[in-house]
């Protein structure tokens, strides 16, 4: 088929409609007035002989044409945007522009020391924004693009529109102050039990890893509290006879910040978390965001303790 005779701009407004579901947001964003934006649509209504966005009670809904279609258009516009990205060589790094990371305190602590250095000093254009992820996967922010990038050790079930990389892998260990009454003999799993605990809870569910790991046994721990925060818990053990069962780059940040505190080995075997990086598919060939995954992987790397 000889494509002198497409409109290739087509394209761009069907991959806008497909992620906006909207007509009106897909206008604006592509600066078009409605009654173009209209004209346009049913152009690629007769190019492919199908409706591919029909009225719903909330916007658009994509056809199964549409549907099918969808995967091959964005690829094409990605591969578009890179090609003239890169005939701009580094340019994009001046661009101005926000990218929202999803993530928790414990990412914040660990990695935004050394990562924002970066940023200001080569990207001095660039905000970013951080958001809590709330333990869970934030699909619709990345589908729909107020999400650029989540990081944590616990997404699991990933479309296949979203891509993934390892960052980081850590063991938990136990944080707990030297003046803990309950640990004079040392921590063995009778120690463990007898004294209460604190978790990280991002969901209110408190059924973590520890706890499905002495269910198993038979067995079940004390909670004093589940706090919405990993850093925070941290700051509590001083002077008590509770414990902290955490990531060992956490357990080793308070105990260089408190001398009460002390880390011990965990009594239990538990896998190692392992912290990835997802992101949407359609942020994979953008030449500023690639950069920043970059940036945000290199840091990882060398802060990892080899296991």
């Amino acid at each position: 088929m000889n494509i002198i005779h497409k409109d290739l701009n087509l394209l761009l407004v069907f991959h806008v409609l497909y992620q906006e579901r909207n007509a009106s947001v897909a206008a604006a964003r592509i600066a078009l007035s409605q009654p173009a934006l209209s004209h346009k649509l049913n152009k690629l209504r007769q190019q492919f002989a199908d409706p591919l966005f029909v009225r719903a009670p909330r916007g658009l809904a994509p056809t199964p044409r549409a549907h099918e279609l969808a995967p091959h258009v964005q690829r094409l516009v990605g591969e578009l945007e890179a090609f003239y990205d890169l005939s701009d060589g580094q340019d994009f790094l001046q661009r101005a522009e926000r990218i929202h990371l999803y993530s928790t305190d414990y990412i914040e602590q660990t990695l935004l020391p050394h990562l924002l250095p970066v940023l200001r000093s080569q990207a001095p254009n660039l905000l970013l924004i951080t958001h809590n992820t709330r333990g869970q996967l934030p699909r619709n922010e990345l589908e729909k693009g107020t999400c650029d990038l989540a990081i944590a050790g616990f997404y699991t079930d990933l479309p296949d529109t979203f891509h993934q990389q390892r960052l980081l892998s850590e063991d938990f260990v136990v944080l707990a102050s030297r003046s803990n009454t309950r640990l004079a003999e040392g921590l063995d799993l009778d120690a463990f039990l007898a004294c209460e605990h604190l978790l990280t809870t991002l969901t209110g569910d408190l059924n973590g890893r520890v706890d499905q790991a002495l269910q198993a046994q038979g067995l079940k721990r004390r909670i004093a509290a589940g706090l919405a925060s990993f850093v925070a818990p941290t700051r509590l053990i001083r002077g008590t006879d509770m414990l902290l069962t955490c990531l060992r780059s956490l357990a080793q940040e308070a105990v260089e910040r408190d001398g009460d505190l002390c880390i011990l080995p965990l009594p239990l075997s538990l896998p190692r978390v392992e912290v990835m990086q997802i992101w949407h598919a359609r942020t994979d060939a953008d030449p500023l965001r690639r950069w920043f995954r970059q940036q945000v992987q290199a840091v990882a790397a060398a802060l990892e303790v080899p296991q």
